[in-house]
């Protein structure tokens, strides 16, 4: 089930991301934060996928009631945005090297984290969670190709390129791994009892280089695709069309 960040309170949000209710208070020190919640969220979230962190696993989890739960987290909306921030917490800024090198360190970087947290691709961050985490992100991102002549908006555009490709390439292969996982078996065994059988109901004639293409495709990978070889050749083919555009100026 896909899910929607910035679909919660949006003051309560806020409030989350940026620790407004952590700060000290009067009175007997509470039994838990915000933090330890939302951690415990994420947790469960590696381990089962989204529907893991209910309010309810969660207090298991911490070993609270669900209500007491609620005293830190109105619900679950507010909760996915504050651990999609703290996921980004985990990125790390590239400091050195050419605009390219520095672009493909936040390519493999993210690529990376959505293979250590496979539940960022359920969802839909089109009101990305605007935490300490994720203004960190995008100011580094932007500073990767500050100085190469390009507007503001071409600024964005090659950012956002460079990080919804890896997003898309990491989603084909984390589907490819969920699928072995269900299935039982590997791309190679698949590929194995699939093949025979495909032989003899393809006729070639009508699908040339279909069956050409296919044929030598398949014999290298043992499987109908290749997510990390797909990456690689993208991450380079996205690389050189942004080369272009910083050449032109």
């Amino acid at each position: 089930m896909t899910e929607y960040s910035g679909a919660g309170d949006p003051k309560r949000t806020l409030e989350l991301l940026w620790g407004v209710r952590e700060r000290p208070r009067r009175g007997p020190k509470p039994r838990l934060t915000a933090e330890e919640i939302v951690q415990a969220a994420i947790r469960l979230a590696d381990a089962e996928g989204l529907d893991g962190p209910s309010i309810r696993r969660i207090a298991e989890e911490l070993g609270v009631s669900p209500m007491s739960i609620y005293t830190y987290v109105p619900g679950k909306a507010e909760l996915i945005d504050v651990m999609v921030d703290r996921a980004f917490g985990e990125l790390t800024p590239p400091d050195h090297g050419s605009w390219r090198d520095r672009l493909e360190h936040i390519a493999r970087d993210n690529w990376a984290l959505f293979h250590r947290h496979p539940w960022l691709l359920e969802i839909t961050k089109a009101r990305p969670p605007l935490g300490p985490n994720t203004c960190a992100k995008y100011e580094y991102e932007l500073r990767a190709v500050d100085g190469l002549g390009l507007g503001d908006l071409e600024m964005d555009s090659v950012v956002a390129l460079v990080t919804g490709f890896a997003e898309s390439a990491a989603r084909v292969s984390v589907d490819a791994a969920e699928a072995e996982r269900r299935s039982g078996i590997t791309d190679e065994q698949w590929w194995e009892a699939s093949a025979p059988l495909l032989e003899a109901l393809v006729n070639e004639d009508d699908y040339p280089l279909g069956t050409r293409v296919g044929a030598a495709t398949g014999r290298e990978y043992n499987a109908a695709v290749a997510p990390g070889r797909a990456f690689e050749f993208g991450l380079a083919r996205v690389l050189d069309g942004i080369e272009v555009l910083v050449s032109s100026r």
